[in-house]
């Protein structure tokens, strides 16, 4: 029996790694866990570093048999196509890439597959970086501010929320509705009836707000969230009853401890 490669998944709480716990478990392979967790400065701890220069996560390292060196995987749209290209039940979160007959075509692509290369980028680009600024403001009226001067780093948070966040958030959130609403072949999921890697990639940052945490950026045009995004909002719900998520919440819970929750940390992304 050939040697197997030897995955491990350097796990930070309140952090997209989450997101590529699932992965593992949907992949349904061996892999083994290393946990990080925050300093109080939010940032991660300095043994990441040895990992990868960045010392951020999500971050792979696989032992690939032959292979003196291991492979070092960070970025997790990256993550997704290199487990998703190597691993069996990988073909199956990827969409078909041709038309029958148009292969190699310019133009031949079938619409679940531009639509899932169009979010792998689009998710870590636009939307994250977007995600981000509203957790940083957001940090200026925290605990962590001295007293004194949280009442001015709150105004400034709030009126660049309401300038910048906010809006450009309205935006994101009406394009994946629309998504939603012309998947192809009336598919439940984002790029059509079976669920992909752009799911998986998803899940974390959407999941964070199923509870109400997003009604609390600001306002929404039909008063909350839900009513405003009713198909985004039945998604995010479909993600957090996904077996795997499910499997991938009991895992840290069963290391972490029965009372951490790492999908529902909002302001931790």
């Amino acid at each position: 029996m050939a040697e197997e490669p030897k995955v491990t998944l350097h796990w930070l709480n309140w952090s997209r790694a989450q997101s590529i716990l699932w992965l593992l478990e949907e992949l349904d392979i061996a892999y083994d866990l290393q946990v990080y967790h925050r300093q109080k400065n939010m940032l991660a701890p300095p043994a990441l570093r040895k990992i990868h220069p960045l010392g951020k996560s999500p971050v792979i390292t696989v032992k690939a048999p032959g292979v003196a060196d291991p492979i070092v995987l960070a970025e997790t749209a990256f993550i997704v196509q290199y487990l998703c290209d190597h691993f069996p039940k990988g073909t199956a979160l990827v969409p078909q890439r041709w038309k029958d007959g148009q292969e190699g075509q310019v133009g031949g692509e079938t619409q679940e597959w531009m639509r899932y290369q169009y979010l792998l980028h689009y998710i870590e680009g636009s939307f994250m970086t977007t995600m981000l600024l509203n957790i940083v403001l957001t940090g200026l009226k925290g605990s962590h501010i001295p007293f004194y001067i949280r009442p001015v780093t709150t105004r400034i948070a709030n009126q660049t929320i309401g300038m910048m966040v906010l809006p450009n958030l309205k935006r994101h959130f009406a394009m994946m509705e629309q998504l939603l609403a012309t998947s192809p072949g009336d598919g439940k999921y984002i790029c059509g009836r079976t669920l992909t890697g752009a799911d998986i990639m998803l899940s974390y940052p959407l999941i964070t707000g199923k509870d109400g945490a997003f009604d609390k950026i600001g306002s929404w045009e039909k008063g909350t969230f839900k009513a405003t995004f009713p198909r985004l909002h039945a998604y995010i719900q479909r993600l957090a009853d996904e077996p795997g998520w499910k499997r991938s919440m009991d895992k840290i819970r069963e290391i972490e401890g029965a009372g951490r929750n790492p999908g529902q940390r909002s302001a931790r992304l």
